[in-house]
């Protein structure tokens, strides 16, 4: 990691042509005190998202660090953040944002790498977020787990399913990326991303509005893994399998509130398949 650059931005995206400047505009207009980078992976678009970032890569050549594919990763099962997002990384912070959503606080980055230097204890940070309709703009709800700041206790983050932060309020310290616990390894998604973050010392919250989340994204992962039984149906068993692990993990010192959320999935999937066959 290079001390010079504070934070390293991952920014996934494809076929986000209709989302991605917003995305890119809100990385490039941060106000930071220090450097930052962005490491923006298309995984071989098939409209205008690639063009989109070559556009902003040439005007912004010291930030935009892109990656364009020819062959489509992740359907093959290739792990893009691991594989490469995280080899590149610089910096002492690690920001997320998919290439459908977008920031709207030009200070998002300062604010929460000031939090996290002011707290070495804890390695990861959020705040709250707008959720808006993809297709019609609508503003949906807000995200706000707190009514103030806080430091938000990892049996809360464990309790609430992953759902009650947005993955592009994320900024974690990189140095969790140089070891991945097996519950991690096993199911990596922003749910487990947070769990991992938050084992240290809880998750800090700010109380501010610094970005949108866009839901109802045509063919993102959400509408994909809703719209098919069988996804759906191998992923909660998949997420009961991974909070077993993260019991082991744990020495069962969070046993109790990691059972609560085992009968929760698997109540989910018993009202799912009563649901298909009363059809």
């Amino acid at each position: 990691m290079n001390e010079q650059i504070g934070v390293s931005i991952i920014c996934n995206a494809f076929n986000h042509e209709k989302y991605i400047r917003d995305a890119l505009e809100g990385f490039v207009s941060q106000i930071t005190s220090f450097e930052y980078e962005v490491l923006i992976h298309d995984d071989a678009s098939t409209d205008n998202t690639a063009e989109i970032i070559k556009e902003y890569a040439t005007k912004y050549p010291d930030i935009i660090k892109p990656i364009y594919q020819t062959t489509n990763c992740y359907s093959q099962g290739i792990p893009i953040s691991i594989k490469f997002q995280w080899p590149r990384v610089r910096g002492r912070y690690i920001a997320i944002c998919e290439g459908d959503d977008y920031w709207i606080d030009p200070y998002k980055l300062q604010k929460q790498f000031d939090a996290l230097e002011a707290n070495p204890n804890v390695d990861i940070c959020v705040h709250s977020s707008v959720c808006i309709d993809a297709v019609t703009g609508q503003e949906l709800n807000l995200c706000r787990p707190s009514k103030h700041n806080c430091i938000i206790p990892v049996q809360r983050v464990i309790r609430r399913g992953g759902s009650f932060v947005q993955t592009n309020s994320i900024v974690y310290r990189a140095s969790l990326i140089s070891y991945i616990p097996p519950f991690r390894a096993f199911l990596g998604m922003d749910y487990t991303l947070q769990i991992h973050g938050s084992l240290r010392g809880g998750m800090l919250y700010i109380d501010d509005v610094m970005s949108v989340y866009r839901s109802n994204v045509p063919n993102s992962w959400t509408q994909k893994t809703r719209g098919n039984p069988e996804k759906y149906i191998s992923f909660k068993k998949k997420m009961v399998k991974m909070l077993k692990m993260l019991n082991e993990d744990t020495k069962g010192r969070y046993f109790g509130v990691i059972l609560l959320v085992i009968l929760k999935e698997r109540l989910s999937l018993l009202v799912f398949r009563l649901r298909r066959i009363s059809r």
